[in-house]
């Protein structure tokens, strides 16, 4: 019995991954917030691809062979976001199933989405409103 409780409390712990709120909404766009909000990563449909704390901009991308290497653009400061500083120019291979393509982009920036220890929720390609 205490086998099986263990390991459904384990298992509902890894499903869940918890974005961050340091108050990154209070001055966005509410229509760029609702976009953040509701994006939810392509392999895991319950699962959200976490907020603007874990985002950053990759306006630029490569391609090789047949995976994405998203190449991080962004300037902003990571002190208010409280992330990771991240060079820009990093290259990080994104694998094909964090490849986000069906919803719109309405941030005019290539996104991607990861963790403190640069795992990848998510990726949306720049462009498309």
């Amino acid at each position: 019995m205490k086998r099986i409780v263990l390991v459904l409390v384990f298992g509902c712990v890894i499903g869940v991954v918890r974005a961050r709120d340091l108050g990154q909404w209070e001055s966005a766009d509410p229509a760029i917030r609702e976009w953040y909000q509701a994006l939810m990563q392509p392999d895991i449909p319950s699962a959200s691809c976490c907020g603007e704390a874990d985002a950053y901009w990759a306006d630029s991308y490569e391609v090789a062979g047949d995976q994405y290497v998203a190449i991080i653009t962004d300037p902003r400061p990571d002190e208010p976001l409280r992330r990771k500083h991240l060079e820009i120019g990093t290259r990080i291979v994104v694998p094909n199933h964090k490849l986000k393509f069906d919803q719109s982009n309405p941030t005019g920036h290539g996104i991607i989405f990861l963790s403190r220890g640069d795992y990848v929720y998510c990726y949306v390609a720049p462009g498309g409103v």
